[in-house]
């Protein structure tokens, strides 16, 4: 297990425009260098839309998949992000960690969001999905996700090692609320001695919503690297094995988490 080096993609969306934001993040794309993982912002080629009756694709012929595939490939880089799919005629607003080898893992938004009527159209994901990955254990996420804590809760495996080392949330989380994606991003690394990593998008939806994006990487103390806000930017963080074991070796609080479930 070494260092882990995350680029962190805040760009723009074009609402339900797939080829317009196919052809952006190309040359977006183009610009990142060697890295481990790439992380794309919410519903990446679509916005956050509430349309997956027209939008939408099945897993086998899907153009998003066959996209991500392509440039993992391309980067020689892990890409998590998510995508409308339709599956056994529901659907998913669907994570996907699409490896350079074109395996992947799946991951559905397990926590819909009812103020935009997500949980009218969209399924809900049953399964907390943790990815292995250079030694890293990394755990699933997406937007609203991120405000209920106990599904994302690390603890202790039976070796007596942290579920997970690292949190990926993509999203589309609104300017009005920044102060709580920022809050809550800190206090979820924090409270499960982890690193998190949080993108989010920048510009205005089709709803007229405005994004800030704030995408950061945040350490297990607390200690953020962030976008600057409303800018379209790339980061890229390098996460410390040597800082990740430190803090868990000085501060072992994750062994007592079952004293009080």
């Amino acid at each position: 297990m070494s260092n882990l080096n995350v680029s962190l993609v805040q760009t723009e969306q074009f609402w339900e425009d797939k080829q317009a934001n196919y052809a952006h993040l190309n040359q977006v794309l183009s610009e990142i260098g060697e890295t481990d993982i790439i992380v794309l912002p919410e519903m990446f080629n679509t916005g956050f839309s509430m349309n997956p009756s027209a939008l939408a694709e099945e897993m086998s012929t899907s153009e998003a998949f066959n996209w991500l595939k392509s440039k993992a490939a391309q980067k020689s880089s892990a890409i998590y992000t998510s995508f409308m799919v339709k599956e056994n005629d529901c659907f998913y607003n669907r994570g996907i960690f699409m490896l350079p080898s074109g395996e992947y893992v799946k991951y559905d938004k397990r926590q819909l969001f009812s103020l935009a009527g997500e949980d009218h159209v969209f399924s809900a994901g049953k399964e907390k999905v943790i990815v292995e990955y250079k030694g890293w254990k990394i755990l699933l996420q997406i937007c609203y996700d991120l405000r209920f804590p106990e599904i994302q809760r690390n603890q202790l495996d039976e070796f007596q090692k942290p579920e997970y080392d690292l949190l990926l949330t993509v999203a589309n989380w609104p300017k009005s609320r920044s102060l709580h994606w920022k809050t809550l991003l800190t206090a979820r690394a924090i409270e499960n001695q982890c690193y998190v990593v949080g993108v989010n998008r920048v510009g205005t939806d089709g709803k007229g919503l405005e994004y800030s994006g704030d995408s950061v990487s945040v350490d297990p103390l607390g200690n953020q690297e962030g976008c600057n806000a409303g800018e379209e930017k790339i980061i890229v963080t390098s996460l410390s094995l040597e800082k990740l074991t430190s803090v868990r070796n000085l501060i072992p609080f994750l062994k007592d988490i079952s004293i009080t479930q």
